[in-house]
């Protein structure tokens, strides 16, 4: 049903264009935002005086970038296709962690400057002008509530206490973000200066929260309930395809038209008990057909471990397509694919898709043993119809794993320094391999990876 269909590698390759990444205008953008901040605090701050004053105008600004930035992890969280697909979901989620320490940074020295500069201007206690500012400035009950939720996201998404926590607990914890946005929002019109006298500042700043949740309701909700309703997707059938690695075949109307292309993947909910409350990020293991698609997962979880257990006709919610891990991101006309593990999902689908002469399209697959080589029937059929390179490495018989190195990989491809290298596996390999690949004189630029870690 899915294997290594012309029809498919047809309708794939039909959207195949090389893409410019929007990503320097919109970082631009973002300072240009952060600018008009600074200006609009200048322009209504008069002469500071005093150190109780100098700490209460830094802790207006500091508040004021701090609310700008908190805008910017919204809109970073809202799936905007421009950003997911151009850009890519990984970058994007760089700039989502990023923004969220900068966000919680400048709040916490917002409050602090604040408080310490109320209690200098009034002579009192730091712990007594703050629970006077708290329960007697309008607003701040919900303002103190709301940073605290604040704290709590930010502590959950530390290195640190991520690792130690199921993907569906730390998901469910970010989405408290849009609450605490909620409950800070309002004080800042309430209480702040710039907003008292200004309707430019006031209405610039409505403006600036209404798109950010336009996008979120645009593209997290009613987007996919219409993608979902559209094409009303159901499990066909499940397929053992190594040990510990199942694929899922995935029905519906007209998938074809979802727009996905090789080396993407999708947000998933299968709608039964144990996953309906779960929505993982799979790839597609090959390009999509006008009524199937297909992942192919690794048991590595208790999510990914039950997909081997699901029914025919389950119903299935889906999100996406999202990543930019794709065709469009090649500059050469020579590419290797470096593929372990569940990273062969992608590298399958583009194996199949990308444009390239006999010669030119090259699959390294590094296993633990042949019997892990998941899809390789498959991927010798590829290699074969399109007169592409197919090569594996596995552990020794002593378990002792294979050298990955820079003369090794240019005994296999004396040329390498002219491919474009895509690149999907374990974080720790893959950082591995492009380090590897730099040595062996592949540019940065042609190093594509994208990563799936939350």
């Amino acid at each position: 049903m899915i294997q290594n269909s012309r029809a498919g590698r047809r309708l794939a390759m039909r959207r195949i264009r090389p893409q410019r990444s929007p990503a320097v205008p919109l970082v631009a953008l973002a300072w240009a935002g952060a600018a008009l901040v600074l200006w609009m605090w200048w322009e209504n701050t008069p002469n500071v005086v005093g150190t109780a004053n100098q700490l209460i105008a830094a802790g207006r600004i500091t508040g004021l970038l701090g609310a700008y930035t908190i805008a910017l992890v919204v809109a970073q969280m809202a799936r905007v296709p421009a950003l997911e697909k151009r850009v890519g979901s990984d970058r994007v989620a760089r700039w989502h962690a990023m923004s969220g320490r900068y966000a919680i940074s400048l709040v916490v020295a917002h409050v602090v400057l604040t408080i310490y500069g109320y209690s200098e201007l009034a002579n009192t206690g730091v712990v007594s002008e703050a629970v006077t500012v708290v329960t007697d400035y309008p607003d701040m009950i919900k303002a103190f509530a709301g940073t605290l939720l604040l704290l709590l996201i930010g502590f959950v998404s530390a290195n640190a206490a991520r690792r130690r926590m199921r993907y569906e607990t730390w998901y469910y914890v970010h989405l408290l973000t849009y609450a605490a946005v909620f409950l800070t929002f309002w004080h800042q019109l309430s209480t702040g200066a710039e907003f008292a006298g200004g309707t430019v500042a006031r209405t610039a700043w409505y403006a600036l929260y209404l798109t950010v949740t336009a996008l979120v309701i645009w593209y997290r909700v009613l987007t996919p309930v219409r993608l979902n309703l559209r094409h009303r997707m159901k499990v066909v059938v499940t397929v053992e395809e190594a040990p510990g690695i199942v694929s899922v075949l995935i029905g519906g109307r007209k998938l074809h038209r979802l727009g996905a292309e090789a080396g993407q993947f999708f947000r998933w909910r299968f709608l039964t008990p144990g996953l309906r409350w779960s929505a993982n990020p799979y790839s597609l293991s090959a390009p999509p057909r006008p009524g199937l698609m297909r992942i192919t997962v690794k048991a590595v979880g208790g999510h990914s471990a039950a997909l081997a257990s699901l029914k025919p006709g389950t119903r299935v919610w889906a999100e996406g397509p999202y990543g930019a891990l794709t065709a469009a991101r090649r500059t050469r006309g020579k590419v290797l694919l470096l593929a372990a593990g569940a990273g062969i999902t992608p590298m399958r689908a583009l194996f199949e898709t990308l444009p390239a002469a006999p010669g030119d399209l090259t699959l390294l697959y590094r296993a633990k043993s042949t019997d892990d080589l998941a899809l390789w029937g498959e991927l010798k059929g590829i290699a074969k119809d399109r007169g592409a390179r197919l090569m594996y490495a596995v552990n020794a018989p002593d378990g002792s794993r294979p050298e990955f190195t820079a003369e090794g990989l240019k005994a296999r491809l004396p040329d390498l320094d002219r491919h474009d290298v895509f690149l999907c596996g374990p974080p720790g390999l893959t950082t591995e391999w492009f380090h590897t690949l730099r040595e062996a004189g592949v540019p940065e630029r042609r190093i594509h990876h994208e990563s799936f870690e939350f």
